[in-house]
């Protein structure tokens, strides 16, 4: 049975009174996390369904899972492996802001109320499995 997301705009008042919309969340079977991880299961994860590419991090607070396209994925990890800021050349559809506290802010341009949330340790880690290419086949086209 489909989990289902309920989201209703920002502009209704006090209280459940609004509109809401559903989509059902991804039948996601298969995590993968960068094999530089350190030792248990917190890092940040990558995923894919039919049309999307999903990314959370299982120590968020949150629970957020970042869905983005197969093209802004490919935007994002070529600019990892180009060692480009993320505002440099073309946009990658995915920010990615690091704060004072090394507290990693992971958003899509689409949904930017979606942000997951990681530490630089575990970004890093993704960063050298990206660079390494396990990643690479989550972009790949047909």
């Amino acid at each position: 049975m489909p989990t289902f997301t309920w989201q209703k705009s920002s502009y209704c008042g006090d209280g459940d009174s609004c509109v809401h919309i559903a989509a059902t969340t991804p039948s996601v079977t298969a995590w993968q996390k960068s094999s530089y991880c350190p030792e248990g299961n917190s890092c940040v994860h990558v995923a894919a369904t039919a049309r999307s590419i999903h990314i959370t991090e299982s120590a968020d607070p949150s629970g957020a899972v970042l869905t983005t396209t197969p093209d802004d994925f490919l935007s994002l990890i070529q600019s990892i492996k180009e060692d480009r800021q993320m505002a440099d050349s073309r946009p990658t559809g995915i920010e990615v802001a690091v704060d004072a506290d090394d507290t990693v802010r992971i958003r899509a341009t689409a949904a930017p109320d979606t942000t997951v949330t990681t530490d630089r340790r575990k970004w890093d880690a993704f960063v050298l499995g990206v660079r390494a290419g396990e990643f690479d086949h989550f972009a790949a086209r047909p």
